[in-house]
């Protein structure tokens, strides 16, 4: 029957072969050393020598996936092919065209908030391997939207950026009251809004305290029209497009408050829904439920999300129909579950967790992957 990345993956050619011992040595080398060692501490030494790397894995492994990708429309935007890495890995926009070099066809940045701020206290990012899941309460933890669009204008200035598709997640600075969110949010909007091929509000992350609350209807609509207004108001004099606005929800919502969603964005005239954010149900785990307890809280993410976060998929493409941009994540770990996904009424994917576990060659495995059907 062969190995489980046989099973998995397909049978190999000789590049395949290659492929496939490259990805022995990773699960390995994340066996034998990165589950032994701080989540956070690898994050930041990892994502370093994926910058440095950039010219080599920008001709070899990038390109690949470039060669293979089938371009998808949305949004008014040609996206090189449908996946896409999420918010979260990388806040700060220091590493987006070196991301696009392992083969993902659009990098979210962010969450980016309105000022800048540390995050929770450490530690705030744990592993699961059981479940390939991952915890974290790491509470946006950015330089801030100031700092973050004088990275972007210099990137767009250099003339080396790539041409992934560039979106920008927006949250709400944590020690900004309810009352002041939708100011908070329209600042983030006015500096980055002119650097972003789409921008998204990201009202669901369980780290800010309070922030789900403005999932609620009667408070998000404000909130996306003023957002919607600013984008306008700073992009238009520059002579662009209209930028693209979605939403991130949660997959704990109800089907009830999903399907409240779906119909306010129609209203609103959102170009999309990212579904879903991490969730804090722990239920069916296998990992240790002493260990899941010691951990506490935090937005769980990876494998355990993939029912729900498909369960959410077909509701909001049930209720608004074929034409608005749904974009996929949570749980896609498999080439089955991005078609799955994609069967479920998916535009668009994007991967965070799976990335972490699968390694550096798991966007062009998944392209391929959809290339092949």
């Amino acid at each position: 029957m062969g190995s489980p990345h046989q099973r998995r993956h397909g049978s190999m050619s000789s590049t395949g072969s290659l492929a496939g011992l490259g990805q022995k040595a990773y699960d390995q080398l994340f066996k034998q050393v990165l589950t032994r060692t701080d989540p956070e501490w690898i994050h930041h030494r990892a994502f370093s020598a994926i910058r440095a790397a950039r010219p080599l894995t920008e001709r070899v492994v990038g390109a690949g996936a470039a060669r293979v990708g089938q371009p998808v429309e949305a949004m008014g935007i040609r996206f090189p092919h449908a996946l896409g890495l999420a918010a979260g890995f990388d806040k700060n926009a220091v590493g987006i065209d070196a991301l696009a070099g392992l083969g993902f066809g659009h990098v979210e940045i962010g969450t980016v908030t309105g000022e800048p701020q540390p995050g929770n206290p450490t530690p705030r990012l744990f592993r699961l391997p059981e479940d390939r899941a991952i915890v974290n309460r790491m509470g946006f933890n950015n330089d801030g939207a100031e700092a973050v669009a004088r990275r972007l204008a210099a990137r767009a200035a250099s003339g080396r950026a790539s041409d992934v598709v560039l979106g920008v997640n927006i949250g709400k600075t944590k020690v900004v009251p309810e009352s002041e969110a939708v100011a908070d949010y329209e600042k983030s909007t006015g500096l980055l809004a002119p650097h972003a091929d789409y921008l998204v509000v990201n009202v669901s992350s369980p780290n800010t305290p309070g922030l789900r609350d403005l999932q609620a209807v009667e408070k998000l609509e404000p909130l996306l029209r003023a957002v919607r207004r600013r984008a306008d108001e700073v992009t238009e004099p520059l002579g662009r497009s209209r930028v693209p606005l979605l939403v991130k929800i949660a997959p704990d919502l109800s089907d009830e408050d999903v399907l409240a969603v779906a119909d306010m964005a129609m209203a609103v005239g959102l170009d999309g829904i990212i579904a879903t954010n991490t969730t804090i149900n722990r239920e069916g785990l296998r990992s240790d439920a002493a260990r899941v307890a010691e951990i506490g809280a935090g937005g769980l993410s990876g494998c355990p999300l993939t029912e729900r976060s498909t369960a959410v998929m077909r509701l909001l493409r049930d209720r608004v129909g074929p034409d608005m941009t749904l974009v996929g994540v949570g749980g896609i770990t498999t080439v089955a579950d991005a078609l799955d996904r994609i069967d479920a009424g998916a535009t668009l994917l994007q991967g965070y967790t799976a990335f972490i576990y699968e390694g550096p060659l798991w966007p062009r495995r998944i392209v391929s992957g959809l290339a092949r059907g």
